[in-house]
């Protein structure tokens, strides 16, 4: 590979290092009794309020429709996904410097199926919450379940719902078409 691509591809790989930094997806909720909204930052390893009470008073809420509570360390996604995005910062740095372009293929390929993956992975993890409800919960409508959009606004009962990706996937996806870039310059 041609320098320009090389050094193309291992900006590519430090880029992600950013899903560490800033968070990859965010929820909101809106609704009357909170006013200024209250929402769940999704990092590469944990989950947490926009603000120190957020993830509290969620599973508050939610408890009272029978949904689950959200506990970080018991989602093994949050485990495994630290890892991972480190391995793809190593090899992307490495393939940067050997200059295979059919390496930036491969790593490319991998990337992009970890992406649809992790998308296919986060919206199970919604319908699961969503439609997993205790029968004992004090709120129950029959037929609702409370499963929030993967992308975009949903109105679940009295609470506007926003779930959008955050500056950690934005991030990503620049990895991803810088990487692409690196590869379709060495045709």
């Amino acid at each position: 590979m041609k320098k320009q691509n090389r050094i193309i591809m291992g900006i590519a790989a430090l880029l992600l290092a950013g899903v560490f930094v800033f968070p990859i997806w965010s929820i909101k909720l809106d609704a009357p009794q909170y006013p200024e909204g209250i929402g769940l930052n999704i990092r590469v390893n944990t989950i947490e309020g926009k603000s120190p009470q957020d993830l509290q008073n969620i599973n508050g809420l939610n408890h009272y429709i029978g949904m689950q509570e959200i506990h970080p360390d018991s989602i093994p996604e949050l485990k495994i996904m630290p890892p991972v995005f480190a391995a793809f910062i190593i090899t992307g740095l490495v393939i940067a410097l050997w200059g295979k372009r059919r390496w930036v293929a491969v790593w490319l390929a991998l990337f992009v199926l970890l992406a649809l993956v992790g998308l296919a992975d986060f919206w199970l993890w919604e319908y699961d919450y969503g439609h997993n409800l205790d029968p004992d919960a004090a709120i129950k409508v029959p037929g609702m379940t409370y499963q929030p959009p993967l992308i975009g606004t949903k109105q679940l009962l009295n609470m506007r719902t926003t779930s959008m990706p955050h500056i950690g996937f934005f991030l990503a996806m620049c990895s991803m078409g810088l990487a692409a870039l690196a590869w379709w310059r060495e045709r």
